[in-house]
């Protein structure tokens, strides 16, 4: 069993919570970085058009399999999501650090991110031909149903 986080009877007030948490921000809040807007659908569509290309250089299109354009979809948005995570995780700014930031640091700011990107990317494109569940399954499942392998079709 857990000990009560107050005293009995003692709950604090929503004022006197917020004091208590602002009295440990500079331990407790980072600011993440988020990607959105056109720039997640940009990142999404990309995902997108790569599991596309690698299915159609493996022969595989859309009239292959009935449910190949739900996997291209939930496998580019399940890469995406790798890839903004992964940015939100790696880019935690504390507050100390927020409260300077000034002059030229965004600029070292952008290049960090741009590597981050680049990085996450290239992982989530690698895991995707390598990782369970992605290329090789849905290869594996579209040859099992097409009408000339062996007890697939109709014959």
């Amino acid at each position: 069993m857990t000990e009560p986080m107050y005293p009995p009877g003692r709950v604090p007030q929503a004022s006197e919570l917020a004091s208590i948490l602002l009295d440990k921000a500079e331990r407790d809040v980072v600011f993440t970085l988020r990607i959105r807007g056109d720039s997640l659908d940009l990142l999404s569509r990309y995902f997108q058009g790569f599991i596309e290309r690698s299915l159609g250089s493996n022969g595989v299109d859309y009239g292959d399999h009935p449910l190949l354009r739900l996997f291209v979809e939930s496998h580019g948005r399940e890469l995406t999501e790798f890839v903004v995570n992964g940015l939100a995780l790696s880019h935690q700014i504390d507050l100390k650090a927020f409260e300077r930031f000034g002059g030229d640091s965004t600029h070292l700011l952008r290049a960090d991110i741009w590597d981050s990107l680049r990085s996450y990317v290239e992982s989530a494109e690698q895991h995707f031909m390598s990782g369970l569940g992605g290329l090789h399954d849905i290869l594996a499942e579209v040859a099992a149903l097409r009408p000339d392998a062996a007890g697939g079709g109709d014959g």
